[in-house]
């Protein structure tokens, strides 16, 4: 157990010192000996993790998405919100996961599917919306792969507008405007006001993860 916890922490410390690498050189000028030297570890060590830059930089897209997984709700269409909210306070508080997103917008990044995070995050949001209309929680007229586009579009650029504006420290509340004045566009009345699309909803998960991070990081 001490061994793999020790594997993942390595594995981490490998993926922020690259990203922070990528984001001081840009993709193409960072070498592998660049993140060796920045994360502290051995040539050994990282290929056990990485067998290459390209394959470096896909993990450090892949910190995008959620690494807890979301409380399941009676309201499908709330779990939308809560990823939302939990991407939000992940984008304000973890330097790895703003370093994804601006290596998914590093257009000197050859040769690296800069667009899976966007890919997976349409993916993401396509299967709970899919999953709500089945339920009956979306308008009949909804189409769902159009809408998941749309929000994914959306959620992209109010967190561009607040890093650029307010360096993120705005983007609850923006992702709470978002919420509230899409979903009720989607979502079938008589379950609109049981959504809880407010900043205090997202204070209350952002405590949740947080708390369910470093009980993960004891073992």
């Amino acid at each position: 157990m001490a061994q793999q916890a020790r594997a993942i922490k390595t594995r981490r410390a490998i993926l922020e010192s690259a990203a922070t690498v990528f984001a001081e050189r840009g993709y193409e000028r960072t070498t592998i000996g660049e993140i060796l030297v920045r994360a502290g570890v051995t040539k050994g060590a990282l290929y056990f993790h990485f067998a290459s830059k390209e394959d470096l930089a896909l993990g450090v897209l892949d910190a995008q998405m959620l690494d807890e997984p979301l409380t399941p709700q009676p309201i499908k269409l709330q779990e939308l919100a809560d990823q939302a909210f939990l991407l939000a306070h992940r984008l304000q508080r973890d330097p790895l996961v703003r370093a994804s997103v601006a290596l998914a917008l590093d257009s000197g990044a050859t040769g690296v599917d800069r667009a899976a995070p966007f890919r997976a995050w349409i993916d993401q949001v396509s299967e709970i919306l899919t999953v709500a209309k089945a339920r009956g929680e979306i308008l009949v007229h909804v189409d769902v792969s159009d809408t998941a586009e749309l929000f994914s579009g959306a959620y992209a650029g109010i967190q561009t507008m607040s890093q650029i504006l307010r360096d993120r420290n705005d983007l609850t509340h923006r992702v709470s405007v978002l919420l509230r004045y899409l979903l009720p566009s989607i979502c079938t009345p008589a379950l609109l006001t049981s959504l809880d699309m407010t900043e205090g909803r997202a204070r209350q998960l952002a405590e949740e993860y947080d708390t369910s991070l470093r009980r993960r990081e004891e073992f």
